[in-house]
């Protein structure tokens, strides 16, 4: 069997694989994250995770390799991950009681074909209090996640709902990748 590469440090993304028993290493990349802000967000998580998929498929190219990007868009504007606790603090105040966007792209890349899709969820969140934000941003969670907040840990108290793939929230659109990964390819018994 091909070996499946996961171009991602994220410990979300790679627990979703692993609770489909999958076998995968990790290799992620440092790849140029900026994006022209006149891209659509489907194509800049696109592209992003495109760009992580290569770098590390170029490296081996033996290999199904799965790259990944997700961010948040409010207003129409992107919110990466946040820069500091001030930072995160200014976002979470901005999505308090309001409907945002989370838009997760994924690219697989192996010898014989490549692909790449997105999947949007929409988020509402519940009016958040100073102290529920300022007790949020002290647990750390924020920090390294795009939108300053993650769905499944401490992060799911800040959420009244949703309408989409949760787990494209998470940061990998599980079912949707599988069924893309078998497509291109990689022996899955579905």
């Amino acid at each position: 069997m091909q070996d499946l590469i996961l171009a991602s440090s994220s410990p979300r993304r790679k627990e979703l694989l692993e609770n489909l028993h999958l076998s995968f290493t990790i290799s992620s990349s440092e790849v140029d994250e900026s994006f022209d802000p006149m891209l659509a967000p489907k194509d800049v998580v696109m592209e992003l995770a495109e760009r992580k998929a290569k770098a590390v498929f170029a490296q081996n190219q033996h290999a199904f390799v799965i790259g990944a990007d997700t961010i948040v868009v409010a207003n129409q504007q992107i919110l990466g991950k946040p820069a500091d606790e001030a930072e995160a603090i200014s976002m979470l105040q901005r999505l308090s009681g309001q409907q945002h966007d989370v838009y997760t792209g994924v690219s697989i890349i192996s010898k014989e074909k490549c692909t790449k899709f997105y999947e949007k969820t929409e988020v509402w969140f519940w009016e958040l209090s100073d102290a529920l934000i300022q007790f949020y941003v002290d647990s750390g969670e924020p920090l390294d996640k795009a939108g300053a907040y993650g769905i499944q840990q401490l992060g799911s108290m800040l959420v009244r709902k949703i309408n989409g793939d949760y787990f494209s929230v998470v940061g990998l659109p599980i079912s949707r990748t599988i069924r893309e990964l078998k497509s291109c390819g990689y022996p899955l018994q579905l």
